[in-house]
């Protein structure tokens, strides 16, 4: 059996490729960058041109949000993501797995079904949800939200995560069924430990989802379960935009997500990947 020995880019190729990743990453991160440096600017240099790039950092954007009712969306986001992330997995993931195993002479078309909720533009469940929210109760609650998310959410999970089972060898499950291990162990001791990267980038991807919803949030709440997106398009009022805040409060939303991000960036390109080759 012959092996060949791995090929390197010369040198000039080298920096060229480097050159061209390294300017697209700044074209990417610049309008974050922008929003942060725009956070500690005075409300008198933002329109200042280019002397405004030399400025005295201040912390009075972020404080004065503060002192209204910016922490309290913050924390009404981090809740209606955080439960609604957990309940789309915990409901999710076995369902995804009983697909992927169960056999259906209609398995295909019902996987569609279910990912068919997704295809809808938000606009066309507002007007039901906000109906019966009225009658149930329901209007400008965290639980109102929460459920939402959990129906765009559970689509998501049950496809993503089908088709990383799909990828998945069966050889260790038929073992452990063999030696007497119920459907339910082996699903908790050997499928999820395997399911570890693709069941982070779904929650990424969901967590993601349900943080930056904007319109079902803006439909749905009034006052006790706004989240951080609706809460920043307040500062646009009639007297003005306050831009210092509405630059502070972009960057606080923004951090937890790329915080995240960095922090689970190994399971995220392993579970991005995971089943590409098959085989």
């Amino acid at each position: 059996m012959s092996t060949s020995a791995p090929t390197y880019l010369p040198l000039r190729d080298r920096i060229i490729a480097n050159t061209v990743v390294i300017v697209l990453a700044l074209l990417t991160l610049a309008p974050f960058l922008w929003f942060v440096v725009m956070s500690f600017k005075p409300s008198s240099e933002f329109f200042t041109g280019v002397e405004g790039l030399f400025f005295t950092p201040t912390l009075e954007n972020y404080k004065g949000l503060w002192d209204g009712r910016f922490s309290t969306s913050i924390w009404n986001s981090i809740v209606t993501s955080s439960v609604s992330t957990v309940l789309a997995l915990v409901i999710g993931t076995p369902g995804a797995y009983a697909l992927s195993r169960a056999s259906m002479r209609r398995e295909r078309t019902f996987s569609l079904l279910i990912l068919a909720s997704r295809m809808a533009p938000p606009v066309a469940f507002a007007i039901p949800y906000f109906l019966v929210y009225r009658h149930i109760g329901l209007l400008d609650t965290k639980t109102g939200l929460i459920l939402v998310y959990l129906t765009f959410n559970l689509a998501l999970v049950v496809w993503l995560m089908r088709n990383f089972f799909d990828g998945t060898p069966r050889a260790l499950e038929e073992a452990a069924w063999i030696d007497g291990a119920s459907l339910w162990k082996t699903f908790v001791l050997i499928v999820l430990p395997m399911s570890g990267p693709a069941i982070v980038t779904t929650a990424m991807l969901c967590f993601l989802y349900s943080w930056n919803d904007f319109f079902f949030a803006l439909t749905l709440t009034r006052n006790s379960a706004m989240t951080a997106p609706v809460e920043v398009v307040n500062f646009m009022n009639y007297e003005g935009w306050e831009w210092g805040k509405i630059a502070a409060g972009g960057t606080l939303i923004m951090m937890p997500v790329l915080i995240f991000s960095l922090l689970m960036r190994k399971y995220l390109v392993a579970g991005m990947t995971s089943g590409a080759v098959k085989g």
